[in-house]
């Protein structure tokens, strides 16, 4: 049996910009992509802590090292340069499978000061 699961998330990243006229999606910095476990074309739900807004996109992996945290397409709407967000990515995993997930934490302009494993901190 498959079960969904939270298997990693960038904790308070900030949003480096939002581009309304984008096909779609969000761009995050390649560095903070794999240190969470993600990968390009990954479904994510990003939350926004400053109102609320919950959006579901696909990854498009970033330039390497440039904290670029951008939300493209129609969540420019729901998401302004500045924001704090968590980005989560969800996974199918089977019933045996490790499911626990990678949380990298970052600074306000999103380089990792720390990854931890696991959901007690």
């Amino acid at each position: 049996m498959l079960r969904t699961f939270c298997l990693g998330k960038i904790h308070r990243a900030t949003v480096t910009d939002a581009n309304l006229d984008y096909i779609g999606s969000i761009t995050i910095d390649e560095t903070l992509v794999d240190a969470a476990g993600f990968f390009a074309g990954q479904m994510v739900k990003i939350n926004n802590l400053r109102n609320g807004m919950p959006w579901e996109t696909y990854i498009v992996k970033g330039e390497e090292g440039l904290g670029e945290v951008c939300l493209n397409g129609p969540p420019a709407h729901h998401f302004k340069k500045g924001d704090l967000v968590i980005i989560l990515g969800y996974g199918m995993v089977d019933y045996e499978e490790d499911t626990e997930p990678t949380v990298v934490f970052v600074d306000n302009q999103n380089q990792i000061i720390e990854i931890k494993r696991g959901t007690h901190w």
